[in-house]
């Protein structure tokens, strides 16, 4: 399992130099440490009214600890719906924004079509620090003969917490590529910088780049590619782990993340990397994760731990069906939890994750996945494996 870091110094070698470089690195007295999760079968509780939640392409946490998941009723299998269509009493497609409190109780749910502007298929929630509510789509092919292009979600919805429509960034079926500013094209994750009420898009399924609009307005502020150059859109062929990195994002360019210190993390999900930026766009450095992996790729999205360091990242890997503890610093892969499989504290498509103010874990599976997990904190503990496996519960 090898990892790459690539930077412009070098970092591992000065605190080598200085004699600190066992604490950078997570270890004290040559033992690795790191965040310990243990998973909660219990959260969340059981939905009402028969209702079945279908890929769960999104995860997001508000102020209250109130956690947000998007997910694609559509996506759910047709003998699971009897209920929907009159022929058994169970089940029900649920609304496809939900929200739970704390303890796992269902308080809201919201959303579709019927009650306003939508996606064809919905990917990424995130709530911001106003409390609004952004969703992304990237619905395609298929879903509209008529539009011969990949992806007909050209657009990013805001919604209040209750479901109130507020603001539409671009308009289905009218992207002309990674450099038109005025639509997306399957985006994939957003956020919002509270210091200057900016919005970060993931652009994404059909697009090569990162953009940024103002939240208030939706006006465009900047945008760009891998290594902060202009995104291009020709077809770069199929991954290869042996080739030289690509100097353009992949589709999907999958997840944006913010640190408080202003670095902007972006995930390169097929080419198996993170590329870090300031927010104007410079590119500060990248890193390789298990680079053989092909397919869907093994960098999804990525969540920091809640100290006010952010020491710590936490990184869904669908492919390898894990997520990975890193130092943000360095981006070393410190430990992994997780194995394929449905039981809690399995995987199945593993892809978005965020983390509450006690630094609990909350992730969310697409495929046949469906579900959405809690991953409580433990406190920092001596790494005894490097893949742990199944984060079960230890007994009392």
């Amino acid at each position: 399992m090898k990892r790459y870091v690539i930077a412009g110094v070098g970092l591992l070698a000065l605190a080598g130099a200085l004699g600190i470089g066992s604490r950078m690195l997570g270890k004290e007295g040559g033992t690795t440490i790191a965040p310990k999760f243990e998973v909660d079968p219990f959260w969340p509780k059981p939905l009402p009214n028969h209702w079945r939640i279908g890929m769960t392409i999104g995860v997001s946490v508000d102020a209250q600890d109130h956690v947000w998941i998007i997910h694609r009723p559509k996506s759910i299998e047709a003998r699971e719906l009897h209920l929907d269509s009159k022929q058994a009493q169970c089940c029900a497609k649920a609304p496809p924004v939900l929200e739970f409190d704390k303890d796992g109780n269902l308080i809201g749910s919201w959303g579709g079509p019927e009650k306003g502007p939508w996606m064809q298929s919905e990917h990424g929630i995130n709530i911001d620090y106003k409390g609004n509510v952004w969703l992304g789509g990237n619905g395609g092919i298929g879903s509209d003969p008529e539009y011969k292009d990949t992806y007909i979600d050209n657009q990013i919805l805001k919604y209040t917490p209750d479901g109130k429509f507020l603001l539409q960034i671009g308009k289905a079926r009218q992207s002309k590529g990674s450099n038109d500013t005025e639509n997306v094209k399957g985006v994939a994750q957003t956020l919002v910088d509270p210091k200057t009420n900016e919005l970060y898009v993931a652009d994404g399924y059909g697009n090569h780049r990162v953009i940024v609009y103002d939240a208030e307005t939706g006006k465009y502020k900047r945008h760009w590619g891998a290594y902060g150059n202009k995104p291009d859109d020709a077809n770069p062929g199929p991954y290869k782990p042996e080739a030289p990195p690509s100097k353009q994002f992949a589709n999907p360019v999958h997840c944006v993340a913010l640190a408080n210190d202003g670095l902007l993390y972006v995930c390169d999900r097929v080419n198996n990397r993170i590329q870090v930026f300031k927010t104007d766009g410079t590119f500060v450095k990248e890193s390789f994760h298990e680079k053989n992996t092909l397919a869907a790729g093994s960098v999804w999205e990525i969540a920091f731990s809640k100290d006010p360091q952010q020491k710590y990242i936490y990184m869904t890997d669908g492919e390898n069906s894990k997520v990975n503890v890193m130092l943000r610093d360095t981006l070393e892969v410190l430990t992994a939890f997780g194995d394929g499989g449905r039981v809690p504290g399995e995987f199945y498509g593993v892809h978005s994750i965020a983390v509450d103010s006690k630094g609990n874990i909350y992730t969310t599976e697409t495929y046949q996945g469906q579900r959405v997990q809690k991953f409580v904190y433990k406190g920092l503990a001596p790494v005894a494996k490097k893949d742990q496996g199944v984060a079960w519960p230890t007994k009392k």
